[in-house]
């Protein structure tokens, strides 16, 4: 499953776009698409500084999402 990281940090990056849910995995703060998922739907996620409870929210590289008192810019990360 490690070896379909690259692949995917490239497609993302092209599209300059990636799913909240996914990013959330991406970084590391979710162990799996379930637990972003609870993440997000218990409101426990912020997109620009505002509570975000759909999963699949589109991120541009310009975003930052904020859990847990951590801020990531989505274009540093992808």
């Amino acid at each position: 499953m490690g070896l379909c990281f690259p692949i995917f940090l490239e497609e993302k990056a092209s599209d300059n776009m990636i799913k909240l849910d996914q990013f959330l995995k991406f970084v590391g703060i979710a162990p799996s698409g379930g637990q972003a998922k609870l993440m997000i739907i218990d409101g426990n996620v912020k997109v620009n500084g505002t509570v975000e409870t759909r999963r699949g929210r589109k991120l541009q590289t310009t975003d930052t999402v904020t859990v847990d008192g951590r801020t990531f810019v989505v274009g540093d990360v992808i």
